[in-house]
């Protein structure tokens, strides 16, 4: 199984900021679409971001303009930087790569990383 290893949670007050880092093996980076999930306490995994293959983005609603998804294929990292945290957005966040090829799919998840953002 790959490994994907995430940093860069931690606790924040509300209103600050935060960068989450996903590292990826180069093998998958160069072939995966990529994203963001989150699950809150008692909370089912919620999707948050997914950047493609070819740079393109997508955001769930309750994080538009607040939240941005990047990939540097430099460093095979994807990123997320997070602004204007809200008590709300405490999660642990996991990091996703996926791509298929012509007989299955592939999907990779990350271990997490806890955010905690204090009102």
């Amino acid at each position: 199984q790959a490994q994907l290893v995430e940093s860069g949670g931690g606790l924040v007050q509300a209103g600050g900021s935060l960068r989450l880092s996903c590292a990826v093996p180069a093998s998958i980076f160069r072939v995966a679409d990529m994203g963001w999930y989150r699950q809150a306490p008692g909370k089912q995994r919620e999707w948050v971001a997914a950047i493609t293959i070819r740079g393109t983005t997508n955001y769930a609603d309750f994080v538009k303009v607040r939240f941005t998804i990047s990939r540097d294929s430099a460093k095979n990292t994807m990123y997320l930087q997070m602004n204007s945290l809200e008590p709300e957005d405490t999660a642990v966040y996991y990091c996703n790569a996926n791509f298929k090829t012509s007989w299955r799919s592939y999907n990779y998840w990350g271990q997490g990383t806890q955010v905690t953002v204090s009102s």
